[in-house]
């Protein structure tokens, strides 16, 4: 079997096109696959460290306010089309699967093109407008959250729900003890963490709310990201119960082991969220494409499997009442749980496999 694979720019995209991978290789032993992904992205570097065929092209998010880029841009997207028309008439792919980011536009494009078959992953409750677009050349469309269906009534083959196989990965992994980060196993425990890189904006108004943890049952773990751990952390003194940290290498195997997550809403985050059963507190960023985390995070409050606070309206106060409400509350805990496993799939790169397999054979 030989697959083009393509995604791009975030880890919510890459992570899940790695994870999909994965399962192609266990599943067939005379696969060959070929990775189309930018020119400067972080995929450049993961992609190849992993042994992986990877081929560049050069090409740019529209970005609506430097219009010079926006056209240099236009002529990037037809020399990538023509260049991934090359690199497909060489390899000839039995199948090129998208798994979001702009990068996969010209790829998609051109196998359409050359009448070959596509699949499409969306990780976000409400889609990127590149898939939005490229649903009308798909043969299959995975989807992460049921209500986004809705979003693909174009697309001419099957659409269906998958779930995010970045969820499987957080599964798998061993649990990390609490005591090597030297927090106390006998109290519960808060991980508050506003992405992988952090958040200013965030740890200004979360100050306040870590202040007044002094005397409270739980303890508190705080990623602060890696740029923003010496300003945060200078001339301060914060409560024994908080442990204040630039960012935790291993943070899937520690979730295993906490009991309550305040987080951004990025498709990773929520993969692991809904596959560990973790009850969270979302604060979504307010600065990605599409507010595509606010709509993440509402799928999980409508289905009453978490909480949901606008990054604008977060204080101290309010923070602290639906920490209460979910913590101490044991049917409320329990019933969020439970709804979280209602939502999760704890195969989804079996499903997408299974799918793709029967689309090829």
């Amino acid at each position: 079997m030989r697959l083009i694979v393509s995604a791009g720019g975030s880890g919510g995209h890459i992570y899940p096109a790695l994870s999909i991978i994965n399962k192609f290789k266990e599943k067939e032993k005379d696969l060959e696959i070929l990775y189309i992904g930018t020119h400067n992205r972080m995929e450049k570097e993961l992609i190849p460290k992993r042994g992986i065929r990877y081929e560049e092209i050069e090409i740019y998010g529209f970005s609506k306010r430097d219009i010079k880029l926006d056209i240099k841009n236009v002529f990037c997207i037809r020399k990538a089309i023509k260049k991934c028309m090359d690199i497909m008439k060489d390899f000839k792919p039995d199948l090129v699967l998208g798994i979001g980011g702009y990068v996969t536009f010209p790829v998609v494009v051109a196998a359409h093109k050359l009448g070959i078959k596509i699949f499409l992953h969306e990780q976000n409750c409400l889609p990127g407008k590149t898939n939005q677009y490229l649903q009308k050349y798909a043969n299959l469309i995975a989807i992460s959250f049921k209500e986004s269906a809705s979003y693909f009534k174009k697309c001419p083959g099957e659409v269906f729900f998958s779930g995010n196989p970045c969820g499987e990965n957080a599964l798998k992994i061993e649990p990390m003890d609490k005591k090597d980060l030297g927090l106390d196993p006998n109290k519960k425990l808060i991980i508050v963490v506003a992405g992988s890189q952090g958040s200013v904006t965030v740890n200004a108004k979360m100050q306040e709310f870590l202040y007044n943890c002094k005397d409270k049952e739980y303890e508190v773990l705080y990623l602060t990201g890696q740029a923003h751990y010496d300003e945060f952390i200078k001339d301060k003194e914060f409560p024994k119960n908080v442990k204040i940290l630039p960012f935790l290498d291993n943070l899937a195997a520690l979730l295993k082991n906490t009991d309550l997550l305040i987080t951004r809403a990025g498709a990773s985050t929520m993969s692991e969220v809904l596959s560990l059963g973790l009850p969270s507190i979302f604060i979504p960023s307010p600065y990605v494409a599409n507010n595509h985390q606010y709509y993440n995070a509402l799928e999980i409050k409508n289905n009453n499997a978490g909480e949901l606070i606008v990054e604008k309206e977060l204080t101290s106060e309010l923070l602290d009442n639906t920490i209460n409400k979910i913590l101490y509350d044991t049917k409320v805990y329990n019933e969020i749980k439970k709804n979280l496993k209602r939502m999760s799939v704890d195969n989804s790169s079996n499903i997408i496999y299974n799918k793709i397999k029967d689309l090829i054979k």
